[in-house]
């Protein structure tokens, strides 16, 4: 198949401004008529995503990647559901704020815009082909949507619901487009196409992510890895440590805001490593485990330095016992990947410490990491989860997508 990126993306660019003007209620509009397409076309979208799993299956992938890569029914109606709610969220574009007076005369304040043509680069999960680009239309921008060829079929189908749900409103279908093909040289093309595109935003792999960042002209926010870690303090309810435990490792072990490390004040992990031991042993999970805490299970190996690093993605984990919250903190500090972490204790002096100075995009108190997600956290859908703080942090909803311009009115006013 031909394929233009030059061509795509000075259409996307040439069509952001009709997005941009939409009125609010237009964009709702829209997003609502997506919304309704996709459960119209759920059978059409659940064939297309049979042939991406048979593909997946006889490529070898692993459990964790057919995961991300399934839609069946209900998950299709879960993505409608988000797109719903994204529409019926308060409008932003538009807004004026900080509106001050100044010693000259003139009024000084900001207006909230779109940033213009959002590029995504994403692998496996079809999902993401929805959440981004009703994202993106919700906060006004035109989109570019790239993703693997596991999910190539899926991909397409979705990309059908896009284009007629714009031309249901007879807006531009170059507002959103999905490449149709994986050839990885348009890809590295479309990352050197800084006059028509303004953000490229990669969701996938730490290769992928790495390769962007590496090669792009245009600026970069980076989803790495979640190396997220669960620290069991000394104050901690080990009955409330042990189901966040549970739920934050194996509920679903695939996704980015899976625990991957837990840390155990050595006051309490005489008691609470048994418990663990046997909760692991019950879900078939593999244990890494330091030398101080190897003995409570059966058939754990010695956890080696690139453990603490590992973003294992399975029903897999290192744990380690810590002399104290010091110690956690330190073990966080080094290891962390900037994702989630979270504590548990009763302790309110500490919890306030940790909120402080843990140094990550989301930080959770006596909560599972499982919540660090767009859609939990109130944002209907995430675009991804930036683990750089430029020019956002953590879960990004629509409003991320957006920038601030300085508005100044006066009346007549001069510079003296």
């Amino acid at each position: 198949m031909t394929f233009d990126i030059q061509v795509t993306a000075r259409r996307a660019s040439e069509a952001k401004h009709q997005i941009a003007s939409l009125s609010n209620a237009k964009r709702k509009d829209l997003l609502t008529q997506i919304a309704n397409n996709l459960i119209a076309a759920t059978p059409a979208i659940i064939d297309a995503n049979k042939l991406d799993l048979e593909q997946a299956t006889t490529m070898g992938l692993s459990a964790a990647m057919l995961d991300r890569l399934m839609l069946d029914e209900n998950a299709i109606k879960n993505i409608a559901d988000a797109v719903f709610l994204i529409a019926g969220q308060p409008d932003f574009l538009g807004e004026i704020s900080h509106m001050q007076p100044q010693p000259s005369g003139i009024q000084v304040g900001k207006m909230r815009i779109p940033l213009g043509v959002i590029a995504m680069i994403y692998e496996s999960r079809p999902n993401v082909t929805i959440d981004a680009a009703v994202l993106c239309l919700k906060s006004g921008n035109a989109v570019i949507l790239r993703g693997g060829k596991e999910a190539q079929h899926s991909n397409q189908a979705l990309a059908q619901v896009l284009k007629a749900s714009l031309k249901t409103l007879q807006l531009s279908e170059d507002i959103v487009t999905v490449i149709p093909i994986a050839d990885r040289d348009v890809m590295a093309k479309m990352l050197t196409l800084s006059e028509s595109i303004d953000l490229v935003i990669p969701r996938g792999g730490e290769g992928l992510i790495n390769y962007v960042t590496a090669n792009s002209r245009i600026p970069v926010i980076q989803h790495f890895k979640g190396v997220c870690h669960l620290y069991v303090d000394k104050a901690a309810k080990l009955d409330n440590a042990l189901a966040i435990l549970e739920n934050g490792k194996t509920q679903r072990t695939g996704v980015c805001n899976a625990l991957e490390t837990v840390l155990v004040h050595e006051s309490v992990a005489a008691e609470f490593l048994p418990l663990v031991a046997k909760m692991f042993e019950s879900k078939s999970v593999v244990v890494h485990a330091c030398a101080k805490s190897l003995a409570y299970f059966e058939h754990a190996t010695l956890a080696n330095e690139a453990d603490w690093a590992a973003e294992y993605l399975a029903l897999e984990i290192a744990v380690r016992i810590v002399e104290d919250a010091e110690h956690a903190f330190e073990h966080i500090r080094e290891y962390a990947s900037g994702h989630t972490e979270v504590i548990v204790t009763e302790d309110f002096s500490l919890a306030q410490r940790f909120m402080r100075e843990v140094d990550s995009s989301v930080v959770m108190v006596n909560a599972s990491s499982r919540f660090s997600d767009g859609g939990e956290l109130g944002l209907g859908a995430e675009i991804g989860i930036s683990t750089s703080k430029l020019h956002a942090y953590g879960p990004m909803g629509a409003e991320s997508l957006t920038t601030q311009k300085f508005i100044v009115i006066g009346d007549g006013s001069v510079r003296h």
